[in-house]
């Protein structure tokens, strides 16, 4: 996909047929701004665009990897405020993220879940291809652990957003892109895997 605006009206056509929906958020970024540059719909605010529509299940968010500056003493206050459930990159430094993934399920439960991965998400050594890159952030093999741990979760829908060709020199961004949009083909409804 494009930026993480994208996601926006795609939660709000699915939020329309299954009402509000949990959402796994892996991002470097929580993307809950209010505004940049005198606008409130960019790629940094969808998730509050979200909340104020009602889009999202408040108490079934999670938001997976998230690092980078901030300007506010606490960055994700306004997250936990509305009950998300913020997982730090540093959390998930040098270790399986099964476990976390087995508490994401119990979490989500049976209700309508959306994926959304944000290629920044993962460290830019492995996807160096995007607009706004974090350094100490998820291992490829992390990313297949998150999306191979919402199998069996009531997916609606799912999105892998902001690679940037232009800042991709080697391919390895959309090479990782295109598998991990594979990866979560594979985890939707349905579809029998060996």
């Amino acid at each position: 996909g494009g930026d993480h605006t994208i996601t926006y009206p795609i939660l709000q056509a699915l939020a329309a047929k299954h009402g509000p929906v949990g959402l796994v958020h892996v991002d470097a970024h929580t993307d809950t701004a209010d505004s940049a540059l005198g606008e409130s719909i960019y790629h940094g605010s969808p998730f509050r665009r979200c909340l104020q529509e009602r889009l999202l299940d408040r108490e079934r968010v999670v938001q997976i990897g998230i690092r980078g500056s901030s300007y506010d003493p606490d960055p994700h206050k306004y997250c936990r405020e509305q009950g998300f459930r913020v997982v730090p990159a540093e959390e998930c430094w040098m270790k399986s993220l099964e476990p976390l993934m087995r508490e994401v399920r119990a979490q989500m439960g049976d209700k309508p879940v959306y994926i959304s991965f944000d290629i920044d998400g993962l460290d830019p050594a492995y996807a160096p291809g995007t607009g706004t890159p974090e350094i100490a952030g998820l291992t490829p093999a992390q990313a297949l652990e998150i999306i191979r741990g919402c199998k069996g979760l009531n997916i609606v829908g799912c999105d892998l957003v902001e690679v940037a060709p232009m800042y991709d020199a080697s391919g390895n961004t959309a090479l990782l892109g295109a598998n991990l949009l594979f990866e979560m083909l594979c985890v939707l409804p349905g579809v029998k895997t060996l």
